[in-house]
């Protein structure tokens, strides 16, 4: 399968989501709910997936939770077989826990691009809080989870990559 565009939107994408986080950084208001921030800075209306983000949500609980939703993306989007499920999945869980209603506003914004985007995952739980009551940050992601389960075998596999973006051995490309 050729998803070489769709790969080159989900980098795209995730470069609005690193200005968007830079631009809400800036702003030196981590109290203010992103949503209104979004509303009132002319440098934050272009970036319509804010539109999903909770109400309730502050700068700077947007920048921790988008920071983690986003980390493992490059690495991910460089793999050979694209893991279409974990990408979705750290942004659902990380950045749209709670909220089933702003994560169905950001998949359709997705989706404008990239057609196959949060298909397959469990539905999502309505009113969870936006502070988890855990402590998440000793509780593996979902791409974390998948390589800490992975088989032994494939630990000791070559490192030699193969197909996009890495060229096959004998090509001139």
């Amino acid at each position: 399968m050729d998803d070489r565009f769709d790969r080159r939107q989900l980098l795209l994408h995730l470069g609005d989501i690193l200005e968007a986080m830079s631009w809400v950084a800036k702003l030196n208001r981590p109290e203010a709910p992103v949503v209104q921030l979004a509303e009132d800075e002319e440098a934050l209306q272009e970036f319509e997936f804010l539109r999903g983000i909770s109400s309730a949500m502050t700068a700077a609980a947007f920048t921790e939770r988008a920071a983690s939703a986003f980390f493992l993306w490059p690495k991910e989007l460089l793999e050979e077989h694209l893991n279409r499920k974990a990408l979705a999945s750290t942004v659902e869980h990380d950045l749209f826990e709670g909220n089933p209603e702003g994560w169905k506003v950001y998949v359709t914004h997705i989706r404008k691009e990239v057609k196959w985007f949060g298909e397959d995952l469990p539905e999502m739980k309505a009113d969870a809080s936006l502070e988890p009551a855990h402590d998440a940050s000793e509780e593996a992601s979902p791409v974390e989870a998948s390589v800490e389960t992975a088989p032994p075998a494939e630990w000791g596999a070559s490192d030699e990559k193969r197909g996009w973006p890495w060229p096959q051995p004998g090509s001139t490309s």
